[in-house]
């Protein structure tokens, strides 16, 4: 069960509309490099990165693309030691940012094949604790939307299956973010969790403000308030407010969750595969979160993180986007507002030679 060969493919997906966020860029695609880790027994290991709009892209092929050599001969079966070892090597660049990125991509790809490999799930490699998980739409809902047109978007997403919906908030005065939350409060009913995002745009003061006067809209988590690295104003926020306050998608590694759980930081961690490290390291990062009553959740990368969070007791929600939907041959269902864990071997999602074809950067 040994690797034969580390490959890499670029596509750029295009959106079907431009988004934009408390941070003022707007993308109306995105780039992801596809990672194929094959194998001795036949057995090929898939997951992906990505970037939005694209930019820069061809730093992260470089970086997995540079991993290949250690990778060469090694067992399917030791992820773990494979990580540990690239760890190592890897302090001199640094162990956040790109590096990162880079070892998540190869070590989602290696758990993928040994649940291949094995005929196993990588939710019942991991424990299997639910075999359904609550989903929310975080498809739509950008701040470039007016409230009409929010209620109208939400109310469809409410259709479609969802019992969550995720909207975007950052406008310049605060009133303006109570008018559109509450239109969306107003569309959706009482009973459908509302979640809003401030993208990492706002001091913990105005945040707390605004956070104060959101609360008679029962949010389910109020997404990073203020900039990630700003821990104390996190949980400055978190202190203040009865909405619970989530974040993490930004954190590399354990060590970057362990500082949050220091400072109090956030009640809800939302992992991303990328940042984080891969497979290997959410395991951790659970694990963690768990030993402290915290809930998890994920950050994008929909169709892998399904699997990974059906594994663990104190998953909460699945974010679902669906960005990356185009290049899958499986479909995510949403049903009775849950998605189904995959009991399919491995991450339980294989990209579609075609759509490859179709998006592929020549």
């Amino acid at each position: 069960m040994r690797v034969t060969d580390l490959r890499t493919t670029l596509v750029e997906v295009p959106l079907d509309r431009p988004t934009r966020n408390s941070s003022g860029v707007s993308n109306d695609r995105i780039g992801a490099v596809l990672i194929f880790v094959d194998t001795d027994i036949g057995v090929t290991g898939e997951s992906f990165l990505f970037t939005l709009g694209g930019r820069r892209i061809e730093v992260l092929r470089a970086m997995v693309d540079s991993l290949k050599p250690a990778l060469l001969g090694e067992d399917i079966r030791y992820a773990e030691r494979f990580w540990e070892r690239m760890w190592r090597e890897l302090y001199f660049l640094g162990h956040k940012g790109v590096t990162i990125f880079g070892l998540a991509g190869v070590d989602t790809a290696l758990w993928d094949a040994k649940g291949k490999a094995l005929g196993q799930s990588v939710t019942h490699m991991l424990g299997a604790a639910h075999d359904r998980i609550p989903v929310y739409s975080s498809a739509g809902l950008w701040l470039s939307a007016t409230p009409d047109e929010l209620a109208k978007e939400a109310a469809g997403y409410v259709a479609e299956g969802f019992r969550g919906v995720k909207m975007r908030v950052g406008k310049k005065h605060l009133e303006e973010d109570v008018e559109r939350v509450a239109s969306v409060r107003k569309a959706i009913g009482p009973k459908v969790a509302l979640m809003c995002d401030a993208s990492r745009g706002f001091t913990a003061d105005h945040a707390i403000r605004l956070g104060r006067k959101l609360e008679e809209f029962d949010l389910t988590w109020f997404e990073e308030p203020v900039a990630p690295y700003d821990h104390r104003g996190s949980a400055k926020v978190a202190a203040a407010l009865d909405t619970p306050i989530a974040s993490g998608e930004t954190e590399a590694t354990r060590y970057g969750f362990r500082e949050m759980l220091a400072h109090d930081a956030a009640d809800i961690w939302m992992a991303d595969l990328g940042r984080v490290g891969g497979v290997s390291e959410f395991v951790k990062v659970a694990h963690l979160a768990a030993a402290h009553d915290i809930a998890i959740s994920n950050h994008l990368f929909t169709q892998q993180s399904i699997g990974i969070l059906g594994a663990f007791a104190n998953t909460t929600w699945l974010e679902y986007m669906p960005w990356t939907s185009k290049l899958y041959r499986e479909s995510v269902g949403v049903e009775d507002g849950c998605i189904a864990v995959p009991d399919r071997p491995g991450l339980g999602f294989t990209f579609d030679p075609d759509a490859i074809e179709r998006y592929r950067v020549r």
